[in-house]
């Protein structure tokens, strides 16, 4: 214990020290040989601008192109919806269709009939395990 608590093998205190002010250059034995992190290569960053975003590498922006895809897009769109109401839709898009059909009155009568069912089934299985 008396290793730990002696002043002479520790280190100095590095708040013992009077401090020293930003920006100032540190005392002669402070850090005179302590290891520099090397200066990055120099670099022309500031004599080229920076891209916008949506222009192309060689600076010229591509707005007339995108106007172009977006509207050929939409006439895709527009086609396969088209083709898709006067298409055979199969099994699952006639039960959808006849969903949408519905009205709200229908809709409701059929979550009643569904939750009744499932009430008789629970109260058949319950009346099975004699409770």
């Amino acid at each position: 214990m008396g290793n730990l608590c002696s002043r002479s093998a520790n280190e100095p205190d590095p708040f013992s020290r009077p401090g020293r002010v930003v920006g100032t250059t540190p005392s002669a034995g402070a850090n005179a040989s302590a290891p520099r992190a090397p200066l990055p290569a120099k670099t022309n960053w500031k004599g080229t601008p920076g891209r916008t975003l949506g222009e192309s590498a060689t600076g010229q922006s591509t707005e007339g192109g995108s106007d172009e895809a977006r509207s050929n897009a939409a006439i895709a769109a527009q086609k396969r919806a088209e083709s898709s109401s006067t298409a055979n839709k199969g099994k699952l898009g006639s039960k959808l269709a006849a969903q949408k059909a519905q009205t709200q009155s229908q809709t409701l009568g059929e979550v009643s009939r569904t939750e009744r069912a499932a009430r008789d089934a629970d109260g058949a299985e319950a009346a099975r395990r004699w409770e």
